[in-house]
C-alpha cells in the first residue's frame, strides 16, 4: 500500500461528474428514527465501510436447515475461527504462511448472525447450474488442464494481473475489504480499496449504455426507494467475475443491490444475482457493512503485475528441468 489518500481523487471525480450531470433478503434490525441526510436531502451513506467477515458465501453442510446463529454460538464461532486462522503461531504449530496477523482483516461473523451470505434459495446454497452454465464450467476446466495454469499471462487470474479483484456484488477476502462511499446530487461513487476501482453511479434516471458495450464491472444505474439506494447493474462482459463463485458468467448477468443506512455504524447491504444462462434461478444475499475509522490508503497493485514475467519464467524453467 502506498501513502496517498484516496478521498481527494474520489471527490474530484464526483465534482466533475456533478458538473456534467444534470426476492428480498432478510433485513438487519433498524435503529430508531430516520438515517442522517445529505444537505440536499438524500439518505447519507458516505464514509468508509467494511464488509470483512468470516461467514461463508454458502451455508456449510453441517449447518443445513440453520439460518442464524445465537449470540452464544457467534461468540464461540469467532473464537474458534480466529484461533484456527491465526498466523502468528510458530512454524511448528502450523505453517504461518506469507503474512502474520498484522496484515489480515478477516472480520467476524456477519452482524446479522447469519450462517451464510446467501439467503435465497432458503438452503443458503447457490442454485444448480443450467446446462449452458455447466458446459462453460467444464470447458474452462478442460482448457486449464490442456494449457496448464502457467502457459501464458492469460491463464493467470485477473486479480493476479492487477486488473480486477472483486466483481459485483463484491465479497470479502482476507484483507482490503474497505469501501469509500461519496455522494453528490445526482451521483454516488463507491471506491473499492482492492485495486482501487471506482463505481460511478448516476441517479438521474438515464438509461443503461448500449447493449453492445460490455464492461468488467458492468454499467450501474441507481435510484432511491424511500431511504434505500437501489443500484441495478447490467452490461457485464465475458470477463466479469463474482469472487468466490466458480465458473464463467454469462452476458445475461444482472445484479440488483440495496444499500440502507440503519444506524451510525451499519449499512444493510442486500443483493440479488440473476443470470438465466448460468443458474437455474436467481439467488440473493445479505452482507451488512460496518463503519471503518479509516483513513483508506491506495492499494498499489500494478496493472499487468510486473512480477508476472518472473512467474512465467519460473514455469518455463520447471518445464525445462522436467525434460
Amino acid at each position: 500500500m502506498g501513502p496517498r489518500l484516496t478521498l481527494g481523487a474520489v471527490t474530484a471525480v464526483l465534482t466533475v461528474a456533478a458538473l456534467v450531470s444534470g426476492p428480498a433478503a432478510a433485513q438487519v434490525a433498524t435503529g430508531a428514527g430516520s438515517p442522517p441526510r445529505t444537505p440536499w436531502g438524500e439518505p447519507d451513506l458516505q464514509g468508509i465501510w467494511s464488509n470483512a467477515t468470516t461467514t461463508p458465501l454458502e451455508r456449510p453442510a453441517e449447518l443445513a436447515g440453520k439460518a442464524f446463529f445465537t449470540r452464544e454460538e457467534v461468540a464461540d464461532r469467532d473464537a474458534r475461527v480466529g484461533a484456527a486462522r491465526n498466523t502468528d503461531r510458530s512454524p511448528r504449530a502450523g505453517d504461518p504462511g506469507t503474512y502474520n496477523e498484522f496484515w489480515w482483516e478477516r472480520g467476524r461473523t456477519v452482524a446479522n448472525n447469519r450462517t451464510s451470505l446467501i439467503v435465497e434459495p432458503a438452503d443458503g446454497r447457490l442454485p444448480p447450474l443450467t446446462p449452458e452454465g455447466q458446459r462453460r464450467a467444464d470447458t474452462r476446466v478442460q482448457t486449464r488442464r490442456a494449457r496448464g495454469a502457467y502457459d501464458s499471462f492469460e491463464d493467470r487470474p485477473l486479480a493476479e494481473r492487477c486488473l480486477i479483484y472483486r466483481g459485483v456484488p463484491a465479497f470479502p477476502t482476507g484483507y482490503n475489504n474497505n469501501y469509500h462511499i461519496v455522494q453528490t446530487p445526482g451521483y454516488v461513487a463507491i471506491l473499492q480499496e482492492h485495486i482501487h476501482s471506482v463505481r460511478l453511479i448516476p441517479l438521474d434516471g438515464r438509461p443503461h449504455i448500449a447493449p453492445g458495450t460490455r464492461q468488467w464491472l458492468g454499467d450501474s444505474r441507481g435510484r432511491w426507494e424511500g431511504d434505500t439506494l437501489v443500484v441495478e447493474t447490467t452490461n457485464f462482459n465475458d470477463h466479469a467475475i463474482i469472487r468466490g463463485v466458480a465458473g464463467d458468467l454469462g452476458d445475461a448477468l444482472h445484479v440488483i443491490e440495496r444499500f440502507t443506512r440503519v444506524d451510525d455504524d451499519l449499512i444493510d447491504y442486500q443483493f440479488t444475482v440473476t443470470d438465466a444462462t448460468t443458474w437455474t434461478r436467481p439467488w440473493s444475499g445479505s452482507l451488512p457493512m460496518t463503519r471503518s475509522q479509516g483513513p483508506m490508503y491506495e492499494y498499489a497493485c500494478h496493472e499487468g503485475n510486473y512480477a508476472l514475467g518472473n512467474v512465467l519464467g519460473g514455469a518455463r524453467a520447471q518445464e525445462r528441468a522436467a525434460k
